[in-house]
């Protein structure tokens, strides 16, 4: 459903239709301020997203409005997919561009199939231990601002699926080899984690420099606009539509969606009540009928 951009003085508690908003993120934005610009857009507080990206990070993040915030937690928990780019030879504090240089080694000497075996050694089931700028919780405060704080967590690794970890291209410039790569994961994987175990494998450090999230489940880059977009028409993906294309479906044929609207008829049979009288009969506990004796 769209309609022209409307620009409220103020929002209001219940808008004119619920859905989702596919929405291509631009970098240097945080995904709360993505939601803070849908929900003018919207005109409602009711407003969520089903998965941060980082502020680097750009690309999709669904955005659900009124009633369709409640596909946001199965969404969440959904297959991503990700075009990423892996800087070999630095290490920095938080696995990204954003971060200080923390150390590193040279990868000039780092062939193909050495970095093919290490992307094969992250791929499939893995142990991963999550950045200390994350926001993941610990003792009920963030770990990125324990680690901002100087008093950096020590995360417990978790399991993560990597369904796909394959290079694309790479580019060396002196000691630097930038690596390409898309990767299709499970919920929870952080990419910036991956960049940084590569780096450990081979021995050269590594941290995230670009960072694209392609895909959300079955919502793809290609479906997602930009806020500017979106600013100039507002347009949501109706609730039908959006679980739809969230949650499996199957496509009755006619006869079976006349079967379903044709009321059930319930016919009234005395066969429970004979069922039930012959079960007494034959009752253990059930007492014997007291004898008179006539004089």
């Amino acid at each position: 459903m769209s309609h022209p951009a409307r620009e409220p003085t103020g929002l209001k508690s219940a808008p004119e239709t619920s859905g989702l908003v596919i929405v291509d993120k631009p970098g240097g934005m945080t995904s709360h301020d993505v939601v803070a610009r849908v929900r003018r857009l919207a005109g409602t507080r009711k407003v969520g997203h089903a998965g941060t990206l980082d502020p680097m990070a750009t690309g999709v993040l669904v955005v659900g409005v009124e009633k369709a915030t409640r596909l946001l937690g199965y969404l969440t928990l959904t297959e991503k997919e990700y075009a990423a780019t892996i800087r070999l030879g630095q290490s920095t504090s938080t696995d990204d561009a954003e971060g200080d240089v923390t150390g590193g080694a040279s990868a000039a000497g780092v062939s193909a199939e050495t970095i093919a075996a290490a992307v094969a050694g992250l791929t499939g089931q893995i142990e991963q231990v999550p950045p200390a700028v994350s926001a993941i919780k610990v003792d009920g405060q963030r770990a990125y601002r324990l680690t901002r704080a100087g008093t950096a967590p020590e995360l417990k690794a978790r399991p993560v699926t990597v369904y796909e970890f394959a290079v694309t291209a790479t580019r060396r410039d002196g000691g630097l080899l930038d690596v390409d790569a898309t990767v299709r994961c499970s919920s929870g994987t952080y990419i910036r984690a991956l960049a940084r175990d590569l780096g450990a494998a081979l021995g050269t450090g590594g941290h995230l420099t670009r960072l694209r999230r392609t895909r959300v489940g079955g919502y793809r880059v290609e479906d997602a606009r930009t806020l500017d977009q979106l600013a100039e028409r507002y347009e949501e993906l109706p609730l039908a539509q959006a679980a739809a294309a969230a949650f499996p479906s199957r496509h009755q044929r006619a006869d079976e969606a006349r079967r379903l609207a044709l009321p059930r008829t319930r016919t009234r049979t005395r066969a429970p009540a004979r069922a039930m009288a012959r079960a007494r009969q034959k009752s253990p506990d059930r007492r014997p009928p007291t004898r008179r004796t006539v004089p």
